[in-house]
């Protein structure tokens, strides 16, 4: 939350200078305004993580940068530049308890507002080093979500396949927060690299657990409905795991992915009981800690003061053990 906070400022800077009909969308979108363009107070947004990583990296490499906070804004514009999108492709309706754009707005605004978002984020960057590095971290997650997208018509998938998808659609920017983080405070190029993969391990480490999240969490805290990636049949880390088992118990989930029909609440809450029972849960929960211990690896590697480096450690415990 510090780090949102900071970021804040620069954030609301750059929005401000959209055209006005792209400013009413993305202002709605961070949670700034209402449908009507009213402030709004108290609003729920997000966590924050890419920002922090930006500045725990920078911090653990030493240095400072007098526009630190622009670095951050980038990833930041990125990140939701991704979810606008997101919300478009998987059809979500609803985010963090609010409508999103595209439900809101339409289609169009929801596509529109996330490229306005993308284009301000490299606006952000004056050094060419720290731009290119943000812009080979903007491919790499499109062609993630590209094979998220292929995935849902490919019945043959396995955790490996899974494991690819997630360090790109989610890794790469991660990475890319570190890396330019500590790019700006002056890292050398070993460190950095050290810090890019910090933060597409964790990446892995984060898309599990929010896997996870979207069977076992609480929508209160999450502002995500229980079982809805069960309900689109999105291949989940925990669902390949359970699909793989020859426990029984994993039957009616292998129904679920086999049918075409919408499923109903009951059989939507006996497919995640079946996590449960075929052990995918824990399985899946081994695996995000596994990520994390390579993340860390990767950091250990970096031969930087374990004092500094703390707070990016701290964050990295977060990812895996979060409820929202």
């Amino acid at each position: 939350m510090r780090a949102q906070r900071r970021v804040l400022p620069a954030l609301r800077a750059h929005v401000d200078r959209l055209p006005l009909q792209q400013r009413h969308w993305v202002a709605f979108h961070f949670g700034w305004s209402d449908a009507a363009g009213k402030p709004v107070t108290g609003a729920r947004a997000g966590k924050g993580l890419r920002p922090a990583l930006v500045y725990a990296a920078a911090e653990a490499a030493g240095g400072t940068h007098d526009r630190l906070d622009e670095v951050a804004a980038a990833v930041e514009l990125v990140h939701n530049f991704c979810i606008l999108h997101d919300d478009v492709i998987d059809q979500d309706r609803e985010r963090r308890g609010r409508p999103t754009v595209w439900a809101e707005f339409g289609t169009t605004a929801g596509v529109l507002s996330g490229d306005a978002v993308l284009a301000l984020a490299l606006g952000c960057l004056d050094e060419v080093n720290l731009a290119r590095r943000l812009c080979q971290a903007v491919q790499d997650l499109v062609r993630g979500e590209a094979l998220d997208v292929e995935y849902e018509s490919r019945p043959d998938l396995t955790t490996e396949d899974y494991v690819l998808m997630a360090r790109l659609k989610t890794g790469s920017l991660m990475g890319a927060a570190c890396a330019l983080g500590a790019a700006a405070a002056g890292a050398g190029p070993e460190v950095i690299t050290r810090m890019d993969r910090f933060g597409r391990s964790l990446g892995l480490a984060f898309q599990v657990a929010d896997d996870l999240l979207g069977l076992f969490g609480d929508p209160v805290i999450t502002g995500k409905p229980v079982g809805a990636d069960l309900r689109r049949r999105k291949w989940t880390h925990p669902v390949l795991v359970a699909l793989s088992s020859q426990d029984p118990a994993a039957r009616p989930l292998k129904t679920l992915y086999r049918s075409t029909t919408q499923p109903n609440d009951e059989q939507v809450a006996e497919c995640v009981r079946a996590m449960e029972q075929t052990g995918a849960r824990n399985v899946s929960r081994e695996a995000a800690l596994a990520a994390l211990a390579d993340a860390e690896g990767h950091l250990d590697g970096a031969g930087l003061d374990p004092l500094r480096t703390a707070p990016l450690r701290t964050i990295a415990a977060t990812v895996v053990d979060r409820s929202c």
